[in-house]
């Protein structure tokens, strides 16, 4: 189902030559093994372990964000970056258990690939990280190119990754589709120029949080209708 495809928030009608997308959150549900990584470290120092719903709406924020919750720590607590290391080291053991492509992902790429249409992956996740968790499903490994933090000088909601993979690509980011479930996704989609689709199936962005005027999707298979 599409919940907002209004007059005030339609965007032009372009051909669609190229989707870049976000990942976590948008392609690929990781909160199952961020929440079983950071539950070791919480037990491996005597913390209560925490649920799959507290941690949901927060993922999206990354390893820091997280252990300031689970450890009710402030993010310039020293002890704050030991959670941190601690997590992402446990959390790269489990990288791949439990992870898996959001419904409807597989039929959203198989008609990006039959329609000639190019995608790509524009994360905030380091490479170290996203690389072997792309290639861990075959669906996403058709993807024509994977813009991490390590390829650029400011990250989302700085459209940086977004103008770099258009370019790359050879694309105009008119002719592009950035689709995401943060605010921050959102925000580098409008600021590049693209059309930005928002994902409310992810971690982030709700339907009373949508001050952006964009398209919102609970499947990530409705946006195919939004993109032909």
């Amino acid at each position: 189902m599409i919940l907002v495809l209004t007059t005030s928030c339609m965007q032009e009608k372009l051909k669609t030559k190229l989707v870049l997308f976000d990942l976590d959150g948008t392609l690929i549900d990781t909160a199952p093994d961020f929440l079983l990584s950071l539950n070791n470290i919480l037990i491996k120092h005597g913390k209560k372990t925490l649920r799959l719903s507290d941690i949901r709406s927060i993922v999206s924020d990354g390893s820091a964000k997280l252990v300031e919750f689970g450890f009710n720590v402030s993010s310039d607590d020293k002890q704050a970056a030991v959670y941190r290391s601690e997590l992402l080291i446990e959390y790269k053991k489990n990288l791949m258990k439990s992870s898996k492509l959001f419904t409807g992902v597989k039929e959203l790429i198989n008609y990006l690939v039959k329609e000639n249409i190019i995608f790509g992956i524009v994360t905030n996740k380091p490479y170290e990280y996203a690389y072997p968790l792309v290639n861990n499903f075959k669906m996403l490994k058709k993807s024509k190119i994977l813009i991490c933090p390590e390829h650029l000088s400011k990250t989302k909601p700085d459209p940086e990754g977004i103008l770099l993979a258009c370019s790359k690509l050879n694309i105009t980011p008119k002719n592009c589709v950035y689709i995401g479930d943060h605010p921050k996704d959102i925000q580098a989609g409008i600021n590049a120029g693209t059309r930005t689709i928002g994902c409310l199936y992810g971690y982030s962005i709700t339907k009373e949080s949508n001050s952006f005027n964009i398209p919102l999707v609970k499947n990530a298979d409705n946006i195919i209708e939004l993109i032909k």
